[in-house]
């Protein structure tokens, strides 16, 4: 039986394509066109969980980073404005610094993804916008690519510290060819965290709640059980801690200039 998916056909990639901001020539991700929908975010529960209650939201179309920023990216931008290196960098056993080009940065609090967003002309996605990218299509599944854990489709738990993360990419993409939507690093997100927010969330492109301590981070790591690595699962964190397992990506809005041609 197929699987359904929320619409058909409509998606491309749309490479190396960035918002005209100050590093967009920087900015080498592959971006991937979002198209506008509908869907129910979180799942319902009974255990008073904070993905709870489902809600229908409705999201615009949008482009979103089809990989995790990778640490070459971030040290361009660390080289070009002269911002603080990742708090792990030049450490081996976390997979951070030039000798790991490819893989996730780590490290990186909110705000400093924030600034590197900023910096290309991008954004940190809204909790909706991701928990919507990250379904790639399918309807009231767990994870990206179905109700099922595949070692083949995204980072687990490794054994132990000698098997932490992977180059982005390496696992198989949803059905919007977006890559580790779950697994690999945890990713921040805009919204502030609050686990009320599902009772009184808007329908219409919601950004999250007005106040809270910490923001969100979603999709689980490496350093994750199958539960976190869910398309609904929510965590939170302060918004100055850098993490070890917490990255992110960027997306932009549909009218934003490109780049370059």
């Amino acid at each position: 039986m197929k699987k359904k998916r929320i619409w058909t056909s409509l998606l491309f990639p749309l490479w190396g394509l960035a918002a005209a901001g100050p590093g967009a020539q920087a900015a080498d991700t592959v971006m991937v066109l979002i198209p506008a929908g509908e869907y129910t975010m979180g799942k319902d529960s009974e255990k008073g969980y904070d993905f709870s209650p489902a809600h229908r939201v409705k999201i615009d179309s949008f482009l979103m980073d089809r990989h995790e920023v990778t640490n070459s990216e971030y040290l361009r931008f660390c080289e070009e404005t002269g911002h603080r290196l990742p708090e792990f960098w030049g450490t081996g056993i976390f997979r951070s610094g030039e000798d790991y080009p490819d893989l996730p940065v780590v490290g990186v609090s909110w705000a400093d993804a924030q600034k590197y967003a900023e910096w290309v002309g991008k954004r940190l996605p809204t909790e909706a916008e991701w928990e919507y990218a990250a379904r790639g299509g399918l309807i009231d599944k767990d994870y990206p690519n179905g109700d099922k854990w595949t070692k083949e489709r995204a980072r687990q738990a490794g054994p132990g510290w000698n098997n932490l993360l992977d180059p982005v990419e390496t696992y198989e993409p949803n059905g919007l060819g977006l890559y580790d939507m779950s697994g690999n690093v945890w990713e921040w997100v805009y919204d502030r965290y609050s686990a009320g927010y599902y009772a009184e969330s808007g329908r219409d492109n919601p950004p999250g709640p007005e106040a809270g301590k910490f923001r969100v981070i979603r999709g689980g790591s490496w350093h994750s059980g199958p539960m976190c690595k869910r398309v609904y699962y929510r965590g939170g964190l302060p918004g100055n801690w850098c993490d070890f397992a917490v990255g992110f990506r960027c997306v932009k809005a549909l009218d934003a200039p490109p780049a370059r041609q």
